[in-house]
């Protein structure tokens, strides 16, 4: 004889329902604080542009006013040659300037956005791995030859990424060193011809 309760029977804590559940909301979590992290990012970067771009914007402007004040303060020619070709000299230096500073705030933001990649990427290879050794364990007999196959792509991927990484951070240190070399064209070596 069947006997029936009216009591519906709960999941435990242990059952995979629940921890999928729960595993599901955490990783919810951690998008959304990843995600408001970029967000913020992005938001520092674009206020740290436009204060650069409006601190340039008021150097230049100060700039125009002094050469203007100068060359109307010119007696003759020769002093009006004099003081146009100094006044072009600082024009490199100033470039190069701003070109660094614009290379930091992008290379801040390739740093958070690297790094936020490189932790994800890392949490994937993680949990594909502990899948390739869990089908690994539960194939069934005779597909050890497939179970290598996957194990040796897996590991060729991880090869590959590693060396794209590598290849990335190789060419951002060329930059780097590129904007480097370019903000210190035009710096003066020496005396202005004026003084001189």
């Amino acid at each position: 004889m069947l006997h029936c309760s009216n009591v519906v029977p709960t999941p435990s804590p242990t059952e995979p329902s629940t921890l999928n559940n729960e595993q599901f909301a955490a990783a919810q979590k951690a998008q959304i604080a990843t995600l408001l992290g970029l967000a913020a990012t992005g938001l520092d970067a674009a206020e740290k542009l436009a204060a650069l771009n409006i601190e340039t914007a008021r150097a230049a402007l100060a700039d125009v006013d002094a050469q203007a004040r100068s060359l109307l303060s010119a007696t003759d020619l020769q002093s009006l040659s004099e003081l146009q070709t100094e006044l072009l000299q600082p024009a490199p230096e100033k470039a190069g300037a701003y070109a660094r500073k614009l290379y930091d705030i992008a290379a801040g933001v390739q740093a958070e956005l690297s790094q936020v990649v490189e932790a994800g990427v890392a949490d994937a290879q993680k949990k594909l791995a502990a899948l390739v050794e869990s089908a690994a364990k539960n194939a069934p007999a005779g597909s050890e030859q497939a179970v290598a196959m996957a194990k040796a792509a897996f590991a060729a991927a991880n090869d590959a990424y590693g060396s794209a990484q590598k290849a990335a951070k190789q060419a951002a240190e060329a930059a780097e060193a590129n904007i480097v070399k370019l903000s210190a064209v035009g710096k003066p070596v020496g005396k202005s011809r004026r003084a001189a």
